[in-house]
């Protein structure tokens, strides 16, 4: 790694430059379904007329996902404002790995599979939709074809259901295709494949960042112990659960086993294997650590059985979370945090617990920890555990207090921040809370502008993906979809729209300019901040979206 050089002639800012990321704030049409739009957004407007503006692809190829097909989310979004550059993302990975046949010829699934008499079972765990954010149903699909190929007699499914990054009640759809699936396996032989137990995906096992252990005990109960309330088939268990609380959105299912003549068909137990098909790292994390970290001290997980245990990826490299995998994550390097405590800039890097591990692990290439204990600042402002749309205002103001801090006594020369709340109230699909939680946002950054033209720094406002600005689904003539009351569906997805770019120099120091270049993505943004200290850019970072003129 080279060290940044100065720009000449370049005075650098007196106060810091503070990069903002408004999560899943997107650029959309301005519709019925855009609570970005509708929300009171004075600061923004403001800042559209008066500061340099323009918008990012932050979805598809620009983010290292497999085609322009696939919305953006917070982690590769992360992963390329951080990096300056693009990375295939494990979408993309996993999807070659598995179209090669790859995935199957390397050690640990050889040992998973191999490691199996006909007494025990291969278990599959993971998020069953087609989001292709944390996983895909077709590479479920594809491994138990190779798992019934390779004459494995049992093998049973543990599904967590979506609603998120897939329309909010579209379980069934993806709960029949893995059933027919399983029945076409089941029908060519002695083979006793089916689903063993589920729920929706915020009510067990896919926590981040700590901040919910018992969601993943409920998780660790449900599909190791097979403990429950039981149901013939995960049709009827969706159903019924849905019947008893109307409105219930899937992310929100509580837990189902599946059960025959009473007994759980699928508890993991001695011997057995078990691969966990997500392929992003941050809500598999704490399950890993439960079937893989025997000094686990989170929650009673009981009698841990002996198993081999493996994720498509591995989450977390320098913990080695978990310590086997099928396919190899990205290997970003040379991010602009080392850069910037190489040169001795400091940094302060805060968020609240939803998105913390955006703006710093993600942020840094999949890397835990500091580059310089003495130049860098990571703090966490603990969220509420309560649903988003009960607090659509979520820690904005605590969040915006620190930054304040920071920049009225100097502490810090660049500042990151992410404010979550358009993307996790987003995903609510509580229109009224959405827009709340945009105008939160709006307000946090009034209270950070006016600080910033005190200590003459320089602001930059941007997103990761879209999410609120699109809360309808939208039909291919740009109208939304209606469901069957005549109603708008709703969309409580990431959006393949742009976001949007303000940069504001209150130094009045220099003279920038947008970038003229046409298709500029979110990995402009490093090389943007980097310009906006004073440094030139590495010469292998997305171009800057300013320049000095």
């Amino acid at each position: 790694m080279k060290p940044l050089k100065k720009i000449a002639n370049y005075i650098a800012p007196t106060g810091p430059v503070v990069l903002v990321i408004m999560d899943g704030v997107g650029v959309g049409h301005g519709d019925a379904g855009d609570m970005v739009a509708k929300a009171s957004t004075p600061t923004l407007d403001w800042l559209k007329d008066n500061a340099l503006y323009t918008t990012l692809k932050a979805h598809g190829t620009a983010v290292g996902m497999p085609s322009d097909d696939d919305m953006g989310n917070s982690e590769v979004g992360h992963n390329a404002i951080g990096s300056g550059r693009v990375f295939d993302q494990g979408a993309l990975l996993v999807k070659r790995a598995v179209a090669s046949g790859d995935i199957y010829k390397g050690d640990v699934w050889q040992k998973m599979t191999g490691t199996l008499t006909d007494d025990n079972t291969l278990h599959f765990m993971g998020l069953l939709s087609d989001g292709n954010v944390h996983s895909h149903i077709d590479i479920l699909l594809n491994m138990l074809s190779q798992a019934h190929q390779q004459g494995i007699k049992k093998v049973r499914v543990h599904t967590l259901l979506d609603g998120r990054d897939v329309p909010p009640t579209s379980a069934l759809d993806y709960i029949q295709v893995l059933e027919t699936h399983l029945d076409g396996i089941n029908q060519s032989g002695d083979f006793d494949y089916c689903i063993a137990s589920g729920g929706g995906r915020l009510y067990i096992t896919m926590d981040r960042y700590n901040a919910d252990w018992p969601m993943v005990e409920r998780g660790w109960k449900t599909h190791v112990r097979g403990q429950g309330r039981q149901f013939q088939t995960a049709t009827n268990a969706i159903e019924t659960l849905r019947n008893e609380t109307p409105g219930v959105i899937d992310q929100d299912l509580k837990e189902f086993v599946i059960a025959r003549n009473g007994e759980p068909v699928g508890p993991i137990v001695d011997g057995d294997s078990v691969v966990l098909f997500n392929f992003r790292g941050d809500r598999a994390i704490e399950i890993s650590r439960a079937f893989d970290d025997p000094e686990l001290a989170e929650f009673d997980r009981g009698e841990v059985p002996q198993i081999q245990f493996a994720g498509i990826m591995q989450y977390e490299a320098e913990l080695q979370i978990p310590k086997q995998y099928l396919v190899s994550p990205p290997e970003i390097d040379d991010v602009m945090g080392e850069y910037l405590a190489n040169a001795g800039v400091r940094q302060l890097a805060i968020s609240e617990t939803q998105k913390y591990g955006h703006v710093t692990y993600f942020f840094n290439g999949n890397r835990s920890g500091k580059f310089d204990e003495a130049k860098e600042d990571y703090v966490e402002i603990t969220s509420d555990l309560l649903p988003f749309e009960q607090r659509p205002w979520m820690k904005g103001g605590e969040i915006t207090d620190v930054i304040l801090d920071s920049i009225e006594n100097q502490k810090h020369d660049f500042i990151r921040v992410n404010y979550p709340h358009g993307d996790m109230v987003g995903h609510t699909g509580n229109l009224l809370a959405v827009e709340i939680s945009v105008e939160t946002v709006d307000l946090c950054l009034d209270r950070i502008l006016k600080s910033l033209k005190r200590a003459g720094g320089i602001l930059i406002v941007t997103a990761d993906h879209g999410n609120a600005d699109e809360m309808y689904a939208l039909g291919k003539d740009g109208n939304p979809k209606l469901g069957s009351d005549g109603l708008p569906q709703m969309k409580t997805s990431h959006t393949l729209n742009p976001v949007p770019c303000y940069i504001l120099d209150c130094s009045g120091n220099n003279h920038l300019k947008l970038n003229q270049q046409s298709g500029l993505g979110i990995s402009s943004l490093a090389a943007t901040s980097i310009m906006c200290l004073g440094f030139e850019p590495p010469e292998d970072y997305e171009p800057s979206v300013v320049i000095v003129g």
